[in-house]
Parts: structure tokens; C-alpha cells; sequence
């Protein structure tokens, strides 16, 4: 028995000692890292191809970004645009309609100098003398007067309207002070006097009332 466990044992060791089975271990060994290197190259390709996916989206995402961007300078430019040709719209429409207004305006001015003319004429007639027995001063009169009559209606049909201030108060926008003085019977800072009368042009003063105004004692 003891004799047969010697022999179990030299067979054990030759069998491990033996040259075959070392030369055999490099290869296994070989193989065995070859298998885990072809593991690791499986692996890479989908690890490289995700990160590559992740790398794609990022700069799809800044793509985005950029054209997000771009997209909301362009429509601000195009608002303030619209705005800006909105506005030169407005005012060039404004423009218009006062040159349509108001291109009268030096016509009208110089008209007004006949008006006053035919003011002053029917003024300085004597009423009293103004009868029938007196014909020839009653018809030159009363043309005088239609003449003025007719001359304020086509002033009033283009927007040019006689200012009297008599008895108001004194504005500055539409009246002009030659003097300041105490009047009886007129409140301090209203128009006491109206040596000229003025005139507005679709209510723009064309011409201020000269005036006088009272002024407390």
C-alpha cells in the first residue's frame, strides 16, 4: 500500500513537471489574455460610439443655441424695423396733413392785411350819415360790409378764425401785450383793450391779438 501511494505520487509529480504541459501553459496563457484584450476591443467600439452620440447631441444642442440666438436678434431687428417704419409712416401722414392744413398759412397771412383794411373802412364810417339820403356813402358802405362779411365766411371755410379777446383773460399762446394798466370795471390780467385783432389757422395762432391788459391799482 505504501508502495503504491509512492507511485501515485512520482506519476503526480512527473505529470506536473512534465515539458509538454509547461510548454502548453505560455499558450494558454496567451490565449486566455488574447480573450480578454478581443473582450476590452468589444467593449471600446460601444463605449467610443456613445461617447461619439453624446459629442453629436452636445453639438446639436449648441447648433440650437446658435441659431436660437440668432433667431432672436433678427426678429428684434425686425420689430424695431417694423417700428421705425411705422413711426417715418406716422410722420411723413403728419406731415402731409399739415402741408395740406397749413400750406395756406402765408396766402392767409397776407389776406389778413385786407381784412383789416375793410375793417377799419367800415369803422371809420360816420353811422349816422349812413342813410338814404346820403346814397352814394350808404351803398359804399354796405359793399364794404358784405365785402368783410363774405371775406370771414371764406376765412371761416378754411379754418382761419378771427380771435377777439375782449373782456378774457390774457393768454400768451393766442394774445399779445403792448401794455398792462389799471382799468375800472376789468379784472386784473384779462384783456382790457384790443387794438388788433388775431387770428388762428385750424387752431394754431396765425396771428396774436394785440392787446392791453388790466392790472390790479
Amino acid at each position: 500500500m505504501a508502495s503504491w501511494c509512492v507511485r501515485a505520487v512520482r506519476q503526480s509529480y512527473s505529470l506536473v513537471a512534465s515539458p509538454a504541459l509547461i510548454r502548453a501553459s505560455p499558450r494558454l496563457l496567451c490565449t486566455a489574455t488574447q480573450q480578454k484584450n478581443g473582450d476590452e476591443e468589444a467593449d471600446r467600439p460601444e463605449q467610443s460610439a456613445a461617447e461619439k452620440a453624446l459629442q453629436e447631441e452636445k453639438a446639436v444642442q449648441e447648433e440650437k443655441s446658435k441659431l436660437d440666438e440668432q433667431l432672436k436678434d433678427m426678429t428684434g431687428k425686425y420689430k424695431r424695423a417694423l417700428a421705425d417704419t411705422e413711426n417715418l409712416r406716422t410722420r411723413s401722414q403728419k406731415m402731409i396733413e399739415d402741408a395740406k392744413l397749413y400750406g395756406i398759412q402765408g396766402f392767409c397771412k397776407d389776406l389778413l392785411e385786407v381784412a383789416d383794411i375793410l375793417e377799419k373802412a367800415t369803422e371809420s364810417v360816420p353811422k349816422e350819415e349812413v342813410t338814404s339820403q346820403n346814397p352814394h356813402l350808404k351803398n359804399l358802405y354796405d359793399g364794404l360790409v358784405m365785402t368783410e362779411v363774405q371775406i370771414q365766411k371764406v376765412f371761416t371755410k378754411h379754418g382761419l378764425v378771427k380771435l377777439n379777446p375782449d373782456g378774457l383773460k390774457f393768454d400768451p399762446y393766442e394774445h399779445e401785450a403792448l401794455f398792462h394798466a389799471p382799468v375800472e370795471g376789468k379784472e386784473p390780467g384779462t384783456v382790457a383793450v384790443v387794438t388788433k385783432v388775431g387770428y388762428k389757422l385750424h387752431g394754431r395762432t396765425l396771428r396774436p391779438a394785440l392787446v392791453g391788459v388790466a392790472k390790479a391799482p
